[in-house]
């Protein structure tokens, strides 16, 4: 095993897709922050970034102009090797802030490098879902998609999650600890994750045709 490719300094953005802004708590905010700390037992550093605090525009271009925080966002994603996703369910799907990090990706369809990849090629994505009630890999799916189709690649078991019983409010916040599952999943994400994007780092894709 090449050593020198295991230790390569990577940077990781988390982009937390709750609705509700910050001071509020959030499950998917903590699951985020938790699996940051799983990537940084594999020399990754980065942060996590709350998208409902921020004014972040609707629409499907890199800049949608007057005051649009996403520009911002977009910078610290390119700059990074890894994007977290992180998402609580809603009437079984994605958050509406987590379609609209979708959209503004879309953008990057339309962008590329002087070789004609796509800027987010070699940069690896992972997803957290969290919720009340069974749809995480429908989420996930749904997530997989989107980010596949914005130029990120996927690592095995890119997801991490956790769904109460059905029409309970227990949150994943108040459990009294992590269970032991997800938290192992947790683990195995940022693993396979670091690896890839290490992998990726030392071998670019070829270019575009």
């Amino acid at each position: 095993m090449d050593t020198t490719t295991e230790t390569t300094p990577l940077r990781a953005v988390a982009l937390v897709c709750t609705l509700s802004p910050s001071p509020k708590p959030s499950s998917s905010q903590l699951l985020a922050e938790q699996t940051m700390a799983a990537l940084a037992d594999h020399g990754v550093t980065g942060k996590v970034i709350r998208i409902a605090d921020h004014d972040v525009k609707p629409g499907v271009e890199v800049d949608m102009g007057d005051g649009d925080a996403w520009p911002e966002i977009r910078d610290t994603i390119l700059a990074c090797d890894i994007l977290v996703l992180s998402t609580p369910i809603w009437l079984g799907h994605p958050s509406s802030v987590a379609q609209r990090v979708l959209e503004r990706l879309d953008a990057e369809i339309g962008e590329s490098d002087d070789e004609g990849r796509m800027l987010t090629y070699g940069k690896v994505a992972a997803v957290c879902v969290v919720g009340n009630e069974d749809g995480a890999h429908k989420v996930s799916a749904d997530l997989f998609q989107g980010l596949n189709d914005a130029g990120f690649s996927l690592a095995p078991n890119a997801v991490t999650y956790w769904v109460g019983e059905a029409m309970q409010g227990t949150d994943y916040q108040d459990l009294d600890k992590t269970p032991e599952k997800t938290a192992a999943t947790t683990k195995t994400l940022a693993a396979n994750t670091a690896h890839l994007a290490r992998r990726l780092k030392a071998a670019a894709y070829p270019p575009s045709s």
